[in-house]
């Protein structure tokens, strides 16, 4: 029983610790942002001379360097297109800004691609459309070998599910033309889909906690930053000196952005710059997207952590680079607090001191209220606060506390060195001319197990009079039970 305390003590000591980080993050967002965006209004303007070019960017053609937009593809038959004409419509002056397509798609969207790109071609569009023979090393690989065909010193990077404003690269080139020392740029993520249905509008709220807070806060804080995979813009010798791109984590993107701030480039977060991308509608389409980033992320960590601590770095930001790569901890340590919760009960340890009580509980609520405070600060942010959001936040942490169980596995499986390959996240767009499956495994039974787990653990809380976890249990018995329930239905969909 006594390893069992130990286990749910520091379970608790560390899911702590990344709770109160939250508060943390929304502190240094607002102690710093508001001199940010001063500076993200002030730099455009003065490249340009205080006006934007809207309809004539050749007139800042000898100052605006070349650039490669990339567009990685692999079986988006539903938003290859979307994503092709999107980028092919940024403004930018002529003859400097080539695109390329890597397709490395096996079914119908290779052709439908080809004959897009032929035909922005004969309009005068300078794309070209890039394939492989094989899928080696996924996405890094693709973007690596399109790398050593591009001929812009930048290179912007899309993923297909997101549509590029047309201003994107006369708003973001200036911020690489005035400081030679920073490496990428990262834009915010939009919404094309958040009111799709619930599963979209609790994500929704989800990202913009990440982008509008922890990513402004880290980067306004001269704390590491990580790049998001698509809405950004690479400097190639950056890209170069801290090793290409790699493909020995599923985090590509985190991995590279890392690498390049430990070679000494800094980095850019554009909060106002916003490129609406398309969020997942399917539950089980959520949990295969989780399980790469939770996966991805902690093999990042193990790669990586070594060199941040060895690095010159001071010790809050080597402090916070601990919790930003290794945060999908988060997950395997709820499960183990939701399955000792009962043992630990009946082995005595809740019939401590009142005082030693009051400072357990204390702990645990500011740990658990830093996310809600989060979201919340976000939403005022980007003045999005509705009277549904205080509603969703709620559902917004059962689903949290839900796919604990699938990030588990992931987390699991980065610690012992299980390889897998990368899956990508079904889109449907707008065009919806294809259904791709979506992944799905047995875990659900797991997730249902547990919830029944917890929903006894309140239980058996509630009859002992200890009812600040008891609710805890609760939420974490309705997160099981329902993302275990709709993973599993085959016909009943959340709206």
């Amino acid at each position: 029983m006594t390893i069992l305390l130990i286990l749910y003590f520091l379970c608790a000591a560390l899911l702590t610790a990344y709770g109160i980080n939250c508060h943390l993050m929304v502190w240094l967002f607002k102690r710093r942002q508001g001199i940010r965006q001063n500076e993200d209004q002030r730099i455009p303007a003065v490249f340009y001379g205080g006006l934007f070019p809207q309809k004539e960017p050749e007139r800042y053609a000898e100052r605006l360097p070349t650039v490669t937009t990339q567009l990685p593809i692999f079986n988006e038959l539903n938003v290859a297109e979307r994503l092709i004409e999107a980028a092919a419509a940024m403004r930018y002056p002529r003859g400097k800004h080539d695109i390329q397509v890597l397709d490395d798609s096996t079914d119908e969207t290779r052709e439908l691609v080809a004959r897009k790109v032929a035909d922005l071609r004969r309009r005068g569009v300078d794309i070209r459309h890039l394939t492989r023979t094989d899928r080696a090393g996924f996405k890094a690989g693709a973007l690596r070998e399109g790398q050593a065909r591009a001929r812009g010193d930048l290179l912007a990077v899309f993923d297909a599910d997101f549509t590029p404003p047309a201003d994107f690269l006369l708003r973001a080139v200036p911020f690489l033309v005035s400081d030679e020392k920073i490496g990428f740029i990262q834009a915010r993520w939009g919404h094309l889909n958040p009111d799709q249905n619930l599963v979209t509008r609790l994500q929704s709220i989800g990202i913009n906690g990440h982008f509008a807070i922890e990513q402004s806060a880290r980067n306004s804080n001269d704390l590491f930053m990580n790049f998001n995979g698509t809405a950004g813009i690479f400097r190639k010798i950056a890209v170069l000196e801290a090793g290409n791109w790699q493909a020995d984590t599923l985090t590509e993107d985190l991995d590279l952005s890392y690498r390049i701030q430990l070679a000494g480039w800094r980095c850019r977060y554009l909060i106002d710059l916003v490129v609406p991308g398309e969020i997942p509608s399917d539950l089980n389409a959520l949990k295969s997207q989780q399980f790469r980033w939770a996966k991805g992320s902690i093999q990042t960590a193990r790669k990586l952590l070594p060199r941040v601590l060895k690095s010159d770095a001071g010790l809050l930001v080597k402090a916070q680079a601990c919790l930003h790569l290794t945060h999908y901890l988060v997950h395997p340590l709820m499960l183990l607090l939701a399955i000792l919760a009962v043992p630990v009960l009946l082995g005595g340890f809740f019939r401590l001191p009142s005082a030693a009580m009051a400072v357990f509980a204390g702990l645990l609520i500011l740990s658990c209220t830093g996310p809600s405070w989060m979201y919340l600060a976000a939403e005022h942010a980007l003045h999005q606060v509705r009277p549904r959001t205080f509603l969703l936040l709620p559902a917004l942490i059962c689903l949290g506390c839900g796919l604990a169980v699938n990030n588990t596995r992931a987390v699991v499986e980065a610690l012992f060195g299980r390889p897998s390959g990368f899956v990508r996240t079904p889109k449907t767009g707008a065009a919806n001319r294809k259904r791709y499956p979506v992944p799905k495994n047995r875990i659900f039974f797991l997730e249902l197990l547990i919830g029944l787990w917890c929903l006894a653990g309140m239980a058996v809380y509630f009859a002992a009079d200890h009812y600040i976890v008891g609710h805890f249990l609760l939420l974490y018995a309705l997160g099981f039970l329902s993302v275990g329930f709709f993973s599993w239905s085959p016909w009943i969909k959340f709206r």
